[in-house]
């Protein structure tokens, strides 16, 4: 007869999460997640396979939890630019006010994991793409309605936005970054006059 589980996998998948946004992928060992999660090594490993395993998951999380609201906000009918520079105005705060100098789980796996391993790449430019067709959807809304000044990409405006939003959460680590972040903000926010 099959054990029942005596914790919920859901609330440690979010627990885990948690620890490996904080720590990273690799200063987080399995004896730090046993601890953390309060779940012993062999249970960990029956629910969620390897840490690697645990931490895909966790970014998948991440992403179901963070992605929709930004997709909605630039999706809204009516005016679209107040929207872009909403989302750009907030990344520039969330980044320059981030005490616990977390950054973004999806830009954090992007520099620790992405570059060696193809799994966490591919997580990680499947959430780019989402911002970025969100964002191209947007203002290319926003030039039909003149939002934007005439001669404006839409394609090309939008990359550079997720170039800049991503690069404001790494930066935004740094205790030196909130100045760089806020200027640059600005700057982006200019091009959208």
């Amino acid at each position: 007869m099959a054990r029942t589980k005596e914790f919920d996998p859901d609330a440690a998948l979010q627990s885990a999460l948690e620890l490996f946004w904080q720590r990273g992928y690799e200063a987080t060992s399995m004896a730090d997640l046993v601890g953390h999660l309060g779940i012993a090594r062999a249970s960990l490993y029956a629910t969620f396979g390897s840490k690697r395993d645990l931490y895909l998951k966790a970014l998948e999380r991440y992403g179901d939890q963070r992605g929709p609201g930004v997709t909605e906000e630039l999706a809204r009918p009516g005016p679209a630019l107040p929207a872009v520079r909403a989302l750009v105005t907030r990344y520039a705060e969330e980044a320059a006010g981030d005490e616990l100098r977390r950054g973004c789980f999806v830009t954090n796996t992007a520099v620790e994991l992405a570059p060696h391993d193809p799994d966490a790449a591919r997580s990680v430019e499947d959430s780019w793409l989402v911002l970025e067709r969100a964002l191209i959807s947007a203002l290319t809304r926003a030039a039909e309605q003149g939002e934007l000044p005439a001669g404006r990409d839409p394609v090309a405006l939008a990359r550079m936005l997720l170039v800049l939003l991503q690069g404001m959460r790494v930066v935004g680590k740094a205790a030196s970054g909130p100045a760089r972040v806020r200027d640059a903000a600005e700057q982006a926010l200019a091009l959208l006059d």
